[in-house]
């Protein structure tokens, strides 16, 4: 009973830990990010970037990150998001494979509402 125990507070760790916060990451604005040093990596659904789509950013969505991470030049990464589900998954995904992700954009809700990390 104990092993069934500890199993399912795994389960629930592992499924919270998607909504905790990511540290180190700031929302900015679009407006502020130096697209010579930083690569502009767009993880929202296709059919969202591709209706307010910007020219520099690379669109992989989360859902294809673990396929196509390697192609995203640079080491240095602005994450466009639509949501902080989305965000906190893409910017854990891509720290764990060597990029260093700075900063974040969210689409759905604003910087000033979402708590800085």
């Amino acid at each position: 009973m104990a092993i069934f125990a500890l199993i399912v507070c795994i389960y629930l760790a592992y499924i919270l830990l998607r909504y905790l916060p990511v540290w180190g990451a700031r929302c900015i604005q679009m407006l502020e990010i130096d697209e010579k040093k930083t690569t502009i990596v767009d993880v929202r659904d296709y059919n969202q970037s591709y209706k307010d789509s910007t020219q520099a950013t690379i669109n992989i969505p989360v859902a294809y990150l673990n396929r196509y991470f390697h192609e995203i030049p640079g080491q240095q990464v602005h994450v466009v998001a639509a949501n902080t589900l989305e965000k906190n998954i893409s910017i854990r995904f891509l720290r764990k494979k060597g990029y260093a992700v700075h900063s974040y954009t969210l689409t759905e809700c604003q910087c000033q509402n979402e708590k800085l990390a």
